[in-house]
């Protein structure tokens, strides 16, 4: 299930940076769909009803965006187990290692 929520999380964002980066900004920019000389889209529409159906796209990819977000932030806090770190048992004492053993230099015989 959050597999399939991911990609479908994953084809959003790039569909949505692709509308946007369609769109005709205040100076121009990259906006590739609005209407200039030939109209939006290859002349099949006009300037204004380019810009109407790239920014509804816009804002349906957005709240599609949204959901997903949320259904995969749910999902993702549904696994934890855990509860709170007062409710972990406490952690086995550490014995200190024994003090060594002064060194020796051996004997010659």
């Amino acid at each position: 299930m959050t597999t399939v929520i991911l990609v479908i999380h994953l084809l959003i964002a790039i569909t949505m940076v692709g509308v946007i980066l369609l769109q005709r900004s205040e100076g121009g920019g990259l906006g590739m769909g609005g209407g200039g000389g030939g109209g939006g889209m290859g002349g099949f529409m006009t300037g204004r009803a380019t810009a109407n159906l790239l920014t509804r796209a816009t804002g349906f990819l957005a709240a599609a965006f949204f959901v997903t977000s949320l259904a995969l932030a749910i999902l993702a806090g549904g696994r934890n187990e855990k509860g709170s770190i007062l409710d972990q048992p406490a952690p086995t004492p550490v014995e200190e290692p024994a003090e060594p053993a002064e060194p020796s230099a051996p004997v010659a015989k």
